[in-house]
C-alpha cells in the first residue's frame, strides 16, 4: 500500500473528549459525579468503557444495576458502530466535550443489540475483517493468517497498540499492481435522515476502462442527494473521521488510510449545520 504512516497515526490516535452523566432516573444512594474520558474514534464504547462503570457502580446498589448502555440526546449509542462513527453521526456539530448519558436499566432490546463481554465485541470485530477481505481479496489474506495472526488484530484494537495491529493489518491493505486497487472498496455510508441503517453495495476503486474512481463518484452512484446541486447551497457534509474529505480524493486511497481498523470505510452524510 502507498504508506502515509503519519495518517494512519493521525486517523488511530484520533480522539473524541467525553463526558459521561449518569441517567436522573437511576436510583443512587448519593449524588454520581459526572465522568470524563478521551474516547479513542477507532474503537467501540463497550470496549473503553470499564472506568465509567467503575465510577457509577460506587454510588449504586448492586440490585438497581443491569446491563450499561449509553444514550446522546435521546439516541441509543449502538455499541456495533466505531465511537468516530457515532460522534460524527450524532453530534459532530455539538459543543464538546460530548454529553452522553449511562443508563444501568431499561436497556432498549428494539434500537440495542446486548454485549455481555468483550468476546462478542471481539467476534462482531473479526467478521467485519473477514467480510471486508472477502470484498478486497475473495477472503484470501485473512484465509492465510493464522489464529495468533487474528488475535494481534485484536489485541492491538483492544490495547490502543498501533504498531502491533499495522503490522498484521498491512497484509490486508495490500493488492498487486496491475490490479491498480482491492477487487471492491469495502464500505458503509450512514444517513441521520435515512431509516436504514446504512448503504453498502459493490463497488470497484477502478472503472472498466481504467480510470480510478474517486469518493465524489461513489456519492454519484449510491447516494446523489448528498452532493450539491450546481449553484445550490450544500446540504450535507461528507464526513470520514471528522473531516470532509475532498470529492476528488480516489476512493482507494480512503480505503488504504481512512478505514476503520475493521477494514470499512465508515462515511456519515449530515445535515451541514445552519447559522
Amino acid at each position: 500500500m502507498a504508506d502515509d504512516k503519519d495518517v494512519l497515526r493521525d486517523v488511530w490516535f484520533g480522539r473524541i473528549p467525553t463526558c459521561f452523566t449518569l441517567n436522573q432516573d437511576e436510583v443512587t444512594e448519593r449524588e454520581a459525579e459526572p465522568y470524563y474520558l478521551l474516547l479513542p474514534r477507532v474503537s467501540y464504547l463497550t470496549l473503553v468503557t470499564d472506568k465509567v462503570k467503575k465510577h457509577f457502580l460506587k454510588v449504586m446498589k448492586a440490585e438497581d444495576v443491569e446491563e450499561m448502555w449509553f444514550e446522546y440526546e435521546g439516541t441509543p449509542l449502538k455499541w456495533h458502530y466505531p465511537i468516530g462513527v457515532l460522534f460524527d453521526l450524532h453530534a459532530s456539530n455539538t459543543v464538546l466535550p460530548w454529553s452522553i448519558t449511562v443508563h444501568f436499566k431499561n436497556f432498549p432490546d428494539r434500537d440495542l443489540l446486548h454485549c455481555p463481554s468483550s468476546s462478542i465485541v471481539e467476534a462482531h470485530f473479526m467478521s467485519s475483517i473477514k467480510e471486508a477481505d472477502a470484498l478486497k481479496h475473495k477472503s484470501q489474506v485473512v484465509n492465510d493468517m493464522q489464529k495468533k495472526d487474528h488475535k494481534q488484530l485484536w489485541m492491538g484494537l483492544q490495547n490502543d497498540k498501533f504498531d502491533q495491529f499495522w503490522a498484521m493489518n498491512r497484509k490486508l491493505m495490500e493488492y498487486s499492481t496491475e490490479d491498480g486497487g482491492f477487487r471492491y472498496i469495502p464500505f458503509r455510508i450512514y444517513q441521520t435522515m435515512s431509516d436504514r441503517p446504512f448503504i453498502q453495495k459493490l463497488f470497484r476503486p477502478v472503472s472498466p476502462d481504467g480510470n480510478v474512481h474517486t469518493l465524489g463518484d461513489l456519492l454519484k452512484e449510491m447516494d446523489p442527494t448528498a452532493l450539491p446541486n450546481d449553484g445550490e447551497p450544500k446540504r450535507y457534509q461528507v464526513v470520514i473521521h471528522g473531516i470532509e474529505p475532498l470529492l476528488e480524493t480516489p476512493l482507494q486511497w480512503l480505503s488504504e488510510h481512512l478505514s476503520h481498523p475493521d477494514n470499512f470505510l465508515h462515511i456519515c452524510i449530515i445535515p451541514t449545520p445552519t447559522d
